[in-house]
């Protein structure tokens, strides 16, 4: 009798020490799991700040108004302060990434003492412009090299946790893709240290707006889920997850999800009205058989039989074989930039791969047709002379303080940059000056 109530507490501690291992086991992956995330999500965001920090040095240099360069040298200050942290952020205690965190430093701390100045009595002299044109070449190869990683970690499904424990193992011979692109951009910007004595305006929407065009009577979870699985293209067999937004949200939406062999996707449809507010379809995306023009009017088709109507390309792009293409609303003759799209397609079949319509249903309402108050002819003369004007338009776009304005859009060219500039169509102002990205550039190796 005794030994059999021996095995039995044996038997049962051995159970115990397993689920206790088995829960440590798993709040280990969990932690590892969340830290894996954080550089994820710190990277992609370095990234794409370098990125932006780019394009508005670029853009610094198109502008031809000192009450225009002065914010935007804050922006850049800004931009690079929040470049900063996110290196702040990655596993690279151990691997030596001072040279780059002492550039983007000095870069913030040029634009910041140049911007608090009065420009009207004191413009940016002919060192200090020659200082900007050298950050911009600078910056434009250390965003180049940063995007080679990128492409490379992706395409290869690199975890950060390895570049923590690769630079941990100090005995151990260091061969890790991440860390070696680091080096190089480490290398970069070693030479660029001594030489050192605007995010696109269709992002720049101001989120105080309401949600105005989310017509429509409530729907319920099965008739969701119905529209959901039509715009996606999902089969009624498929296993689906659907959750509501918790309170406080700022447009109650539901969120629907799901995942086989083949692709995964993701889903945002405000509750009132089911309107897709955002989605994403992920899947391997196969050789390109359609043209960039070709997938514009894929986009096109879906953004009419979703009741976007009166919407026009602006800008589109090619990247993995899959074309991006940003639209705006147009009435009259005028472009709205706050009432902004985003789609993506597919080039190999036309698939309609992800949406982003936020700004759209925060923005868009019916408006009067606004009247300018100078000329044509009058806003171009506020245009930076060495910019060579290629197209022109009427545009609301959103000033610094959120309101709506009337503005004179030019596109035009200075040297080998692209630019979109922006002249208040009531008072002459330069309101925005954005650099247009060229063609995508393919950062594989090789």
């Amino acid at each position: 009798m005794f030994r059999w109530i021996l095995i039995v507490v044996l038997s049962l501690g051995i159970i115990g020490t397993g689920v206790w291992g088995y829960q440590e086991h798993q709040e280990k992956n969990a932690v590892l799991i969340q830290a894996e995330n954080t550089y994820q999500r710190a990277f992609h965001e370095l990234t794409y700040r370098i990125d932006v920090l780019n394009d508005k040095i670029g853009s610094a240099l198109a502008m031809n108004s000192k009450q225009r360069i002065s914010p935007q040298l804050v922006e850049i200050w800004r931009v690079t302060s929040e470049a900063l942290s996110d290196v702040g952020q990655l596993p690279l205690g151990l691997l030596p990434f001072n040279k780059t965190e002492e550039f983007l430093a000095n870069i913030g701390e040029f634009t910041y003492r140049t911007a608090v100045r009065d420009l009207e009595k004191e413009p940016l002299s002919d060192k200090e412009t020659k200082t900007l044109e050298n950050l911009y070449k600078q910056s434009g190869e250390i965003k180049d090299e940063l995007r080679k990683v990128q492409h490379t970690a992706l395409e290869n499904d690199l975890r950060w946790m390895d570049v923590q424990l690769a630079l941990a193992n100090e005995g151990e011979q260091i061969d890790n893709t991440i860390i070696d692109g680091f080096k190089t951009v480490e290398k970069k910007a070693e030479g660029f240290a001594e030489g050192i004595g605007q995010a696109s305006i269709s992002n720049q929407t101001v989120r105080e707006h309401h949600f105005k065009n989310l017509k429509g009577k409530p729907l319920k979870e099965d008739e969701a889920l119905a529209k959901a699985k039509k715009i996606l293209s999902i089969d009624n067999k498929e296993k689906i997850r659907i959750t509501k937004s918790g309170k406080g949200a700022d447009v109650p939406v539901y969120s629907i999800s799901y995942r086989n062999n083949k692709k995964s996707a993701y889903m945002d449809l405000s509750q009132k009205g089911g309107h897709p507010m955002t989605f994403l379809i992920d899947r391997p995306v196969n050789t390109k058989k359609i043209s960039l023009n070709s997938g514009m009017k894929k986009a096109e088709v879906f953004l009419k039989k979703n009741d976007f109507n009166n919407m026009i390309v602006f800008q589109s792009a090619q990247y993995n074989n899959i074309g991006a293409y940003s639209f705006l609303y147009s009435k009259d003759g005028v472009r709205y930039y706050s009432d902004a799209v985003e789609v993506k397609v597919a080039l190999d079949n036309g698939e309609i791969l992800g949406l982003t319509a936020i700004d759209y249903f925060m923005n868009h309402n019916e408006r009067e047709k606004p009247k300018p108050k100078i000329s044509n002819e009058e806003a171009k003369e506020k245009v930076n002379p060495n910019v060579d004007i290629q197209e022109e338009y009427l545009a609301v776009i959103d000033n610094d303080l959120g309101e709506e304005v009337l503005t004179y859009e030019f596109l035009g060219t200075m040297g080998n940059e692209t630019y979109r500039i922006f002249i208040n169509a009531e008072d002459g102002r330069e309101e925005n000056v954005e650099k247009l990205t060229g063609s995508e550039i393919n950062y594989a190796r090789g």
